[in-house]
């Protein structure tokens, strides 16, 4: 006896082709992760790798002769961090560091909100004006510094010629009898000078990111300020400035990071010099783990700028959040 056949009604509803037939990359849960993918690998491949890889190294006691951990033999606990903290060069990078940080965001805060202030105005030439503001920051910064290097010569510099021309170095002048200010080999001139460089890298990204918190200001609440006879200062301490306090927030951590972390800067102008007075955290731990052999030590060294990442990173994720709730 054969099994009855049932017919599918004439009026069933049929499905669409397409839903049918969809692929696989349609779906949002394989489309989303797929796309992501990349970025994972690049940041497993070029920041998670080398964290993991620093960490062993630094508590073991590999060299440059022996740059691979055999054994547990080769672990050492914490003898690289007590070294490294014993070591007054140390002490001093990361003294400076703190103060080069701190210091160039400050102006660089009071800067970027006045250029940013006067960018948000129609005048003429504003473009070229945005244009010569990003330069800095689409330069390359070894080529950068090294046209700093070459302006604050001993011997050479620009800036010099400039001051004796007009009288402000030589003989009987405030500046006393020298006829070159060697910006690179004083104490005080030298650590001037990592500053204004860092001051001139980061400013144009704290512009652009100031500039563009000045024009989401809704127009209304300005105008608003401005019927009720609100002055322009009052306006700006008021209005504008309270508005821009997130997005001033995301600019300050991202120079922060920049600043902090950078090695271009005092490696090339001044190597650390004189006498460690300009030594940062990351030239130190170039100069002992790469230039010194002692990987061991540079990561120790390197690692101590983990817990400011760390926490900047935690803020920025915080103020990114509190800023899509409000």
């Amino acid at each position: 006896m054969t099994a009855p056949v049932y017919a599918a009604p004439a009026n069933a509803p049929v499905e669409p082709a397409t839903k049918q037939g969809r692929f696989l990359l349609e779906r949002e849960g394989v489309l989303g992760p797929l796309l992501l993918l990349p970025a994972v690998v690049y940041i497993l491949a070029l920041v998670g790798f080398p964290l993991i890889l620093a960490v062993l190294y630094a508590f073991s006691d590999v060299t440059v002769g022996s740059p691979h951990i055999t054994s547990t033999k080769d672990f050492v606990g914490l003898a690289n961090f007590r070294v490294i903290l014993n070591d007054p060069v140390f002490r001093e990078a990361l003294r400076n560091t703190i103060v080069f940080t701190v210091v160039s965001q400050v102006i660089v805060v009071v800067l970027a909100t006045i250029l940013g202030l006067v960018l948000a105005e129609d005048f003429k030439g504003k473009r070229l004006v945005r244009f010569l503001i990003l330069l800095p920051w689409t330069t390359p910064i070894a080529l950068s510094v090294l046209g700093w290097f070459w302006m604050l010569d001993s011997v050479y510099s620009p800036i010099d010629y400039v001051m004796r021309e007009v009288g402000l170095l030589g003989p009987h002048t405030p500046f006393g009898p020298a006829r070159n200010m060697y910006w690179l080999g004083k104490t005080n001139l030298a650590q001037a000078s990592v500053i204004a460089v860092h001051v001139w890298r980061t400013l144009p990204l704290a512009t652009v990111i100031l500039l563009a918190g000045l024009s989401s200001i809704p127009k209304d609440i300005v105008e608003a300020a401005n019927m009720d006879g609100a002055s322009y200062w009052r306006t700006l301490f008021k209005v504008k400035l309270p508005l821009l306090t997130p997005i001033m927030s995301v600019a300050i951590l991202f120079s922060i990071i920049f600043t902090f972390t950078d090695l271009s800067v005092s490696l090339v102008l001044t190597r650390g010099g004189p006498v460690n007075d300009t030594q940062v955290i990351a030239t130190w731990a170039y100069f002992k783990g790469i230039q010194g052999g002692n990987l061991a030590q540079g990561a120790a060294i390197a690692l101590f700028m983990v817990p400011v990442l760390v926490v900047i990173a935690v803020l920025m994720l915080r103020l990114a959040r509190r800023t899509e709730t409000t």
